[in-house]
């Protein structure tokens, strides 16, 4: 039964730019068009903000940032039926998220999606208020709230 499954713990990275533009990427893995901002899981004793900064790294090849905010606890979303059972080995039946919201330093020629392990397709920087339509459907209340919450920072 899928409530019966765990969340798989993941931090989610909210990256602004100079003009507080948030950093999305589209998902090289899946059938649909999928955009998301940086997320990975948290491994075996590893703090939330260390995650953040290693996802970062992984996914768009660098991690020249700083953290300006940080989601009180933790969010969480289920994965669609269709998809249970077929992501994660079939482990998990969602996320919960940790979220932060950290400011670039570097250039836009600083980002690299070709990373060891890509991820992603291709990327740009989006308004904050555009982020919930964007986004896959299952993960829409999520992105609203995170737009809700970090909106301050647009």
């Amino acid at each position: 039964m899928t409530s019966e499954l765990p969340y798989r713990p993941c931090v989610g990275i909210m990256l602004l730019n100079q003009d507080n533009k948030v950093f999305v990427a589209k998902r090289i893995d899946t059938l649909v068009e999928a955009w998301q901002m940086p997320q990975g899981g948290v491994d075996e004793g590893e703090d939330p903000a260390t995650t953040a900064f290693r996802e970062m790294e992984e996914e768009i090849g660098t991690r020249n940032a700083e953290i300006v905010d940080e989601y009180d606890g933790w969010l969480t979303y289920d994965l669609p039926d269709h998809l249970i059972g077929k992501v994660w080995k079939g482990k998990y039946r969602g996320q919960k998220m940790k979220w932060f919201v950290l400011r670039y330093k570097g250039t836009d020629g600083d980002i690299n999606i070709e990373t060891t392990h890509p991820e992603f397709s291709e990327w740009c920087w989006l308004d904050m208020e555009k982020l919930p339509e964007t986004i896959v459907a299952f993960k829409k209340p999520l992105y609203q709230k995170l737009v809700d919450r970090f909106g301050k920072w647009a």
